[in-house]
């Protein structure tokens, strides 16, 4: 009978410590998730091109008006084209892009209406990129051509000296398509996220050495507990 309340109590001490750590792996798996979410949330983020910090952000633009291309690089049939942006506050920018000349077609709506050869006002078209730093060179180019394109009442003569404040450092690159690049912080979330799961599991069908660490631990200061009880008891009654 003796053995038997024993072996209860033990049992009981067991589920409480059993419980007690699958808290703890909850709370944890909870943080791990939240953090795996902000971070994957992060990688895929798109950003407007008005929010762009680095050439590794996969930005888009919305163009309303566009012109036939200033400058064309033969090697990769790579066009750079002039855009106007227009936003919500019914501000207009300007901007550079650069769009494979085979998708040509996809524009000419937009550059046809641009260039009043047509009354038809197409669809504005948002388009998806990468920065790409301006050269001196391409500089030079939309410097000299951006006359040709913008409207006469518009527009603000450009020079080396203002060029970024209304074209920007750099221009949109649209050929290139959204990279995956690897994320170590993402890749250590999931994998402790995977070996909590791993171990709360463990717990729950008795096979976490945790547990049992833990259950040793409290006996043996409980035994130790005990044992120092007893003794100051044995030198208190000798006294």
């Amino acid at each position: 009978m003796k053995k038997e309340k024993q072996k209860k109590k033990m049992n009981e001490k067991r589920l409480a410590i059993k419980m007690f750590m699958c808290l703890i792996y909850l709370v944890v798996i909870t943080i791990l998730l939240v953090c795996s979410y902000r971070i994957f949330e992060e990688k895929k983020n798109i950003v407007p091109w008005s929010d762009v910090e680095n050439v590794e952000d996969y930005t888009y633009m919305t163009i309303y008006r566009m012109s036939e291309k200033f400058a064309y690089y033969e090697e990769e049939n790579i066009g750079i084209h002039f855009i106007i942006e227009k936003e919500d506050t019914g501000q207009w920018h300007t901007y550079l892009i650069a769009i494979d000349e085979d998708d040509y077609d996809e524009y000419k709506k937009i550059i046809d209406y641009s260039y009043e050869r047509t009354d038809k006002e197409p669809k504005p078209k948002k388009v998806y990129g990468y920065p790409v730093i301006t050269s001196k060179e391409l500089k030079a180019l939309a410097i000299k051509n951006i006359e040709n394109f913008v409207p006469a009442e518009n527009e603000v003569k450009i020079t080396e000296k203002n060029y970024e404040a209304y074209l920007t450092n750099s221009y949109l690159d649209t050929t290139r398509s959204k990279e995956d690049h690897f994320s170590i912080l993402l890749f250590v979330s999931l994998l402790l996220l995977f070996i909590v799961i791993a171990l709360i599991i463990a717990t729950i069908f008795n096979k976490d050495r945790i547990v049992d660490k833990v259950d040793h631990k409290i006996e043996k200061e409980i035994d130790r507990a005990r044992f120092m009880f007893e003794r100051s008891k044995r030198l208190k009654n000798k006294k």
